[in-house]
């Protein structure tokens, strides 16, 4: 496992968030090179592959940047992904969204945003909450076809997010890539008020609430 610290994602029922630290299992998914500190496994490929589940929360290595990301697993091998007025369709079925807030706000780089937050049910029984902005700017996209070896990811804050939807930048990821299933929240502080560093106050900035919070 690895620490890994993230930017934003909203999740199942509690949102990881800026300035969260999470347990990652690098070794869930089997074994590649990115299984060992800094990358240096003698490794080609992946031993001993498991396929990861349909609503995991994957970290997985850039495909060009080198950089780790973390999003949610939405289209394997072979589905097709598209977004239709606003709604997500996995091979040609609407992903069932129920309104469950509409005063949230998450913060967009250093802007808060108003959003709408929803409640997705994913073909397998995943339920997760995802956010969108509340003037619905994301509204339809091209088909996504996910290749052989590939995995398709969104983020959960919808509006706000890099992910494989944009092909030049992030797009299909081949589980080579794969570098782990986040499972759990092992430490908390709110950048937006201020440093852990800053240890005087620690009261203000550290989320005890969120300390070692299982992600499902």
């Amino acid at each position: 496992m690895f620490i890994f610290s993230i930017n934003a994602l909203w999740k199942n029922k509690i949102a990881v968030l800026v300035g969260d630290f999470l347990f990652v299992n690098k070794m869930i998914y089997g074994f590649s090179k990115y299984s060992c500190p800094f990358n240096i496994c003698p490794i080609s490929g992946r031993l001993l592959s498991r396929e990861p589940s349909r609503g995991d929360i994957v970290v997985f290595r850039h495909p060009t940047n080198d950089q780790d990301y973390i999003k949610r697993l939405i289209g394997l091998p072979g589905d097709k992904i598209q977004f239709v007025d606003g709604d997500l369709y996995i091979n040609d079925n609407q992903v069932l969204k129920t309104r469950i807030s509409v005063s949230d706000k998450i913060y967009c780089g250093n802007s808060a945003v108003p959003v709408n937050t929803f409640e997705e049910k994913l073909p397998n029984g995943v339920k997760y909450n995802a956010v969108y902005k509340k003037n619905f700017s994301y509204q339809t996209s091209d088909e996504f076809i996910v290749p052989l070896k590939h995995y398709f990811f969104l983020g959960d804050n919808r509006d706000c997010s890099k992910d494989s939807r944009y092909l030049s930048s992030v797009g299909y990821v081949h589980k080579n890539n794969l570098v782990g299933k986040a499972q759990f929240i092992f430490f908390s502080s709110d950048v937006q008020i201020g440093s852990i560093f800053k240890f005087w106050e620690w009261s203000k900035i550290l989320r005890i609430n969120r300390f070692f919070k299982k992600i499902k």
